[in-house]
């Protein structure tokens, strides 16, 4: 994994870089960032360019020993901890290395869900337990077999309890040229006895811009289909893929037109949609659908309330919500999501979606029609 290869962070990327340069590696890491931001990438990436023969002015070669070993994620001095599915209570990350070498190649960005997906989790809980911890001590006790550093990859430690508490020693002194990376979502939820010994690297949620321009140039996704993925995945690229894989229609298009039949009282319009076009969607285009209406009802929101530097949609949106909340106000606009909400809730459910949707465009009729609104905005929707 190379610097070159992962989506934006530019300032993150260039932070990292220059720690090295400066020859100012601290030993205990903590990459402090949302799902889908890249962090696990970036730890891969700096841990390569550290172990990387013929480094580059910014990024590793990706030619040399090392970097070939690393990109296949087979090199000697790097291990990797993760939560896991313990079937026996001997079970260590070591016991799933293949599945998890398998899922990190084919998405850099997965999430726990994914890696959930790619183990026969049953009802288990992921977990990283005593095993583990005692696995990892083992393995930094060892000298670096090929390279000046030996690594430690640990993805998750929020699913560490407990157990965590046999690391701190190797945390805090660990042996010679060790290099301890952790890399996680919530800081809330990691031993405080562990952040205390780490140094934090935060990374933010990336930005629409940078998700749109992955979309348009590695997915070859035309620019309008592009900034609305973009701006329906809220900086989680792991997400945006996710809605590549089900998009099979304009989110835009039909959320205006069923809003419209709903604004309108057209009971044959929106029952027509509700046996049809939304009926036969399938259930991941439902929910992504569904999240589209809630997420253009938030901007409303901060369109009514007058907060126009917070909001950034692409133009096609932009121009919708600043008509449509010309028939709104923050009430309504707040029990449409409230509703649509509701609707996501149930068709994870695997509610009967005609039903569902007939049900939810009445309420709609309530909320929008229903109402005092200023003369002149019976057409907007038109």
């Amino acid at each position: 994994m190379q610097f070159k290869d992962i989506v934006g962070q530019e300032a993150v990327k260039n932070h990292l870089i220059q720690t090295v340069k400066d020859e100012r590696i601290s030993h205990a890491q903590l990459f402090l960032g949302p799902e889908g931001s890249g962090s696990l990438a970036l730890a891969l990436a700096y841990a390569q360019f550290i172990s990387c023969e013929n480094k580059l002015e910014n990024d590793s070669c990706g030619e040399c020993s090392s970097c070939r070993k690393y990109n296949k994620l087979v090199h000697p001095d790097l291990h990797f901890s993760y939560p896991f599915f313990a079937k026996h209570k001997e079970d260590t990350a070591t016991t799933f290395i293949e599945e998890w070498r398998k899922a990190f190649l084919a998405n850099p960005y997965l999430g726990l869900d994914e890696w959930r997906d790619q183990l026969s989790a049953d009802n288990k809980q992921a977990n990283i337990n005593i095993a583990e911890a005692h696995s990892i001590i083992q393995k930094l006790s060892l000298k670096p077999f090929e390279s000046e550093y030996k690594v430690l990859i640990l993805w998750l430690p929020e699913y560490l309890e407990k157990e965590g508490n046999a690391l701190l020693k190797v945390i805090e002194e660990p042996s010679q040229k060790t290099l301890f990376l952790l890399v996680a979502q919530s800081q809330e939820q990691i031993l405080n006895t562990i952040i205390s010994r780490t140094q934090i690297v935060k990374i933010p949620k990336l930005k629409a811009e940078d998700i749109e321009r992955f979309l348009i140039k590695d997915k070859g996704l035309d620019t309008t289909s592009a900034a609305q993925l973009a701006y329906l995945s809220n900086g989680n690229l792991q997400i945006a893929q996710h809605l590549l894989i089900h998009k099979e229609n304009d989110y835009h298009e039909l959320l205006r037109t069923w809003l419209g039949a709903s604004w309108k009282n057209n009971g044959l319009k929106f029952v027509e949609l509700s046996e049809g076009e939304l009926a036969k969607m399938g259930r991941e285009n439902q929910k992504n659908f569904l999240r589209y209406g809630i997420n253009l009802m938030r901007e409303c929101m901060l369109f009514l309330a007058e907060t126009p530097g917070l909001i950034h949609l692409p133009e096609k949106e932009l121009e919708f919500i600043s008509k449509f909340s010309q028939i709104l106000n923050l009430a309504k606009a707040e029990a449409i999501a409230e509703e649509l909400e509701k609707a996501h809730y149930h068709i994870e459910r695997n509610a009967n979606p005609k039903i569902l949707f007939l049900d939810v465009s009445l309420k709609l009729v309530k909320i929008l029609k229903f109402n005092t609104l200023p003369k002149g905005t019976h057409d907007i929707l038109l």
